[in-house]
């Protein structure tokens, strides 16, 4: 990775999983995606990582684009849905959830939440200080 930081090895099978859900996408997700491409924001998707495929991942940024149906609404969706988040974060990935209807119905308006949060993640390689000291 371009900030130094190594990307976690993928589990068995996580590149196939991904190859088949990329396939698959939901009509939300290829929506989102459409509107991702247009902005050239350099996004994944369905991308493996460690044991998970995420829907988007903007890895220089570490940030996962999640797209939620009702079905995250459960409590059982919602404790994995914890507990993958957690390992995520342990990584140095933040996620975004957006529900699907969301992405469905206004995917450029999510695209542009997106590139947001990328322009807010600190720079992986900022400018070195070329041997000024910092001013208080």
């Amino acid at each position: 990775m371009s900030d130094g930081t190594p990307r976690p090895r993928h589990a068995a099978g996580a590149v196939k999983r991904a190859r088949r859900l990329r396939n698959d996408m939901t009509a939300s997700e290829r929506a989102l995606w459409k509107a991702l491409r247009a902005l050239d924001l350099h996004i994944r998707r369905q991308a493996p990582i460690g044991p998970y495929v995420v829907d988007f991942a903007h890895h220089s940024a570490r940030l996962i684009v999640e797209v939620d149906s009702g079905w995250h609404d459960n409590p059982e969706a919602q404790l994995r849905d914890a507990t993958r988040d957690a390992w995520l974060a342990e990584q140095g990935y933040r996620v975004m959830r957006v529900r699907d209807g969301e992405a469905f119905g206004n995917p450029y308006l999510v695209a542009e939440r997106v590139a947001a949060e990328i322009q807010r993640s600190p720079h992986p390689n900022p400018s070195p200080s070329r041997g000024r000291a910092s001013l208080p």
